[in-house]
C-alpha cells in the first residue's frame, strides 16, 4: 500500500511557512505523494451536495502550489485531489504539467482529475456545465497527444479543441507521459477511469456495495476497451487515525494508495498526527 495525504488550503489556510513545513514534514515522515485541491472560483449559495461552501475558502491554485512544495522538497510525490479539468485549456495545461515535473525532476506524477460540481464555476470559465464531460475526456487527448509529439508538430480535431501542427516542449522528465488518474464518484467517472485513465480516485460517500461495483466498472470498461486492468492504480481516501486492519481490508479490495488528511491545523500538531500514522505503517 502507498501512502499520501492532502494539504487542505480551505481548513489550514493558505501560509505559505505552514504549507513548506507541513510538505517538508510529509517526506520526512516517509509518505510517497502530496495532493492538493482546487476550487477555481466560489460564490455564495454553491453546494456540494447538500453542504453550502463558505465562498471565503482559500483555495489556492494547486499547480501553483505544487510547484512551490517541488522547490522546498526533494523526493515527494505531487498530486491534484482533483484538478478541474474541463475548467482548464489543454493545450495551456499541458506546458503547465510538463513543466512542473521536469523542474522537479519527474514528480508530478500523481496528476488526478475531475469535472467540478458547481454550474457557476464552470459559467465563470465560459464552460457549457452540461457538455464538461465530453470536453474533459477531449482534453485528455490532448495532453496526450501533446506530450507524445515531435518537433514536426501533430494536429487534433475535436468538438471543443482543434489545432494544426502544434509542438509542446519541455516533455516530461525522462518520460513519454504523465499518467492522469480519474477523479469522481459516479459511473460515468468509473467508465471514464476504465476507458481512459491510468487510476480511479473516487470521492463521495458511498456504501461498500456501491463502491465495489464502481471499481468493477472500472477494470471491465478497461478490458472492453482492450487495456490492462490490472495496470491501474486505485487510491482511496483514509483517516490519519486508521488501524492496520482496516488498511488490509482496503488492500483485498484493490485498494493500491492511501490519501489522508491531517486533522489539526497547527505545525506541532500535525507533527504529531503524521509521525504516529508514519510510525503505525512502518513509514518511518
Amino acid at each position: 500500500m502507498k501512502f499520501g495525504i492532502s494539504y487542505n488550503t480551505p481548513y489550514y489556510g493558505a501560509d505559505p511557512d505552514k504549507l513548506v513545513t507541513f510538505a517538508r514534514l510529509a517526506e520526512e515522515c516517509g509518505f510517497e505523494s502530496l495532493y492538493m485541491p482546487e476550487h477555481i472560483v466560489l460564490y455564495p449559495g454553491a453546494k456540494v451536495g447538500p453542504f453550502e461552501m463558505p465562498p471565503s475558502l482559500p483555495y489556492v491554485d494547486p499547480l501553483d502550489a505544487l510547484g512551490f512544495v517541488a522547490a522546498t522538497t526533494e523526493r515527494i510525490l505531487l498530486g491534484t485531489g482533483v484538478l478541474l479539468l474541463p475548467y482548464h485549456h489543454p493545450v495551456t495545461l499541458a506546458k503547465r504539467l510538463a513543466t512542473i515535473d521536469v523542474l522537479s525532476k519527474g514528480r508530478m506524477r500523481l496528476l488526478t482529475v475531475g469535472l467540478g460540481s458547481l454550474p457557476g464555476e464552470a459559467k465563470a470559465v465560459g464552460v457549457d456545465f452540461a457538455t464538461r464531460g465530453r470536453r474533459a475526456d477531449e482534453a485528455i487527448d490532448v495532453l496526450r497527444l501533446l506530450w507524445t509529439g515531435d518537433e514536426e508538430g501533430v494536429s487534433f480535431a475535436g468538438e471543443f479543441f482543434s489545432f494544426e501542427n502544434l509542438c509542446s516542449y519541455p516533455k516530461p522528465h525522462e518520460a513519454t507521459q504523465l499518467p492522469i488518474h480519474i477523479g469522481g464518484s459516479s459511473q460515468a467517472a468509473a467508465r471514464r477511469a476504465g476507458l481512459r485513465g491510468d487510476g480511479y480516485f473516487p470521492g463521495g460517500a458511498l456504501s461498500p456495495e456501491e463502491r465495489a461495483a464502481q471499481w468493477e466498472l472500472v477494470r471491465s470498461s478497461a478490458v472492453d476497451a482492450g487495456r490492462d486492468p490490472d495496470a491501474l492504480e486505485y487510491t482511496r481516501f483514509g483517516a490519519i487515525d486508521m488501524l492496520v486492519d482496516r488498511v488490509e481490508e482496503l488492500a483485498a479490495q484493490g485498494v493500491t494508495r492511501l490519501v489522508v488528511s491531517s486533522s489539526a491545523t497547527e505545525p506541532d500538531a500535525q507533527r504529531d498526527e503524521l509521525t504516529a500514522f508514519a510510525k503505525r505503517f512502518g513509514l518511518l
